[in-house]
């Protein structure tokens, strides 16, 4: 009798435990990245961009939040190939979703602007 209510309360206790979903979804983010700093250059540029662009879209089809960061490097991005304007929308984006980044987003919006 002792194992049997042992075995249902282990069984009430283990279907109570949901597991919870992700916060972010970073997908491939840490292997992209060493790749960048590894191959500097425009291809490598653009391979992290494209890599940045999915975790996005993949952090919106499952509604979570996009990962701390992802819309600050998009930023530099488009700041380090001259597209001051766009580089701005990405920082401003950063910024509203993540408010503790605004003293280091405006300076980077100042710069951007200050450049375009």
């Amino acid at each position: 009798m002792k194992l049997v209510l042992t075995l249902l309360l282990f069984t009430v206790i283990l279907s109570g435990c949901k597991s919870t979903p992700p916060m972010y979804m970073y997908e491939n983010y840490s292997e992209s990245f060493y790749t960048l700093k590894k191959e500097s250059g425009h291809e490598a540029d653009s391979q992290w961009q494209s890599s940045l662009e999915n975790i996005i879209k993949k952090s919106n089809a499952k509604a979570v939040r996009v990962p701390p960061g992802i819309y600050a490097n998009l930023g530099y991005i488009q700041l380090k190939s001259n597209n001051y304007p766009k580089a701005i929308e990405f920082f401003e984006q950063e910024k509203s979703i993540y408010p503790e980044s605004s003293r280091f987003m405006e300076n980077l919006i100042k710069k951007a602007k200050v450049k375009g």
